[in-house]
């Protein structure tokens, strides 16, 4: 094993070079968590106007209801996003230290085909996370209502 600093500073950049794919997968796995919780609250806050003691018309008790079924796909959407970002994150995480060892000769049991497939896998699961969110994203602006009811300030009461 040639322990040269040129040889070890080449090994580190070898290895780290995935690393900047961890970055995006990071920074996805906020914005999905981001998108999760202003779907959480959400849902919370119509469960609350559905199950308080307030009164509603029943068209917009349809719509709360209508809404929460909306909510509940669009939060598994970015659940299984999350899922496949962090699955991809754990896979690169592999490549890199598989990449390192490799490089370095401490571990003859890693092959070169583990890094192509725990690469070319991590990739797929970051490409099925983005596609999800796409998928999200389409679905929330779809099922956007631009027709909410309304609150008479005169009576409070809920208008449709």
């Amino acid at each position: 094993m040639n322990l040269t600093i040129d040889t070890i500073q080449a090994n580190i950049q070898l290895a780290l070079a995935p690393v900047f794919l961890l970055t995006a997968v990071a920074t996805l796995v906020t914005a999905i968590t981001a998108r999760l919780a202003r779907n959480v609250d959400r849902m919370r806050f119509i469960q609350n106007e559905l199950y308080s003691n307030h009164e509603l018309n029943d068209k917009l008790r349809l719509h709360y209801e209508k809404e929460i079924i909306e909510f509940k796909t669009r939060g598994r959407l970015c659940t299984l996003a999350i899922f496949f970002d962090v699955l991809a994150g754990v896979l690169i995480s592999l490549t890199v230290l598989e990449l390192f060892f490799l490089q370095t000769g401490a571990a003859r049991i890693v092959e070169v085909g583990y890094v192509v497939i725990t690469f070319v896998a991590g990739l797929v699961s970051f490409v099925i996370a983005l596609a999800l969110i796409l998928v999200e994203v389409v679905f929330a602006y779809r099922s956007t209502s631009w027709d909410l009811p309304t609150i008479d300030k005169s009576n409070k009461t809920r208008m449709y």
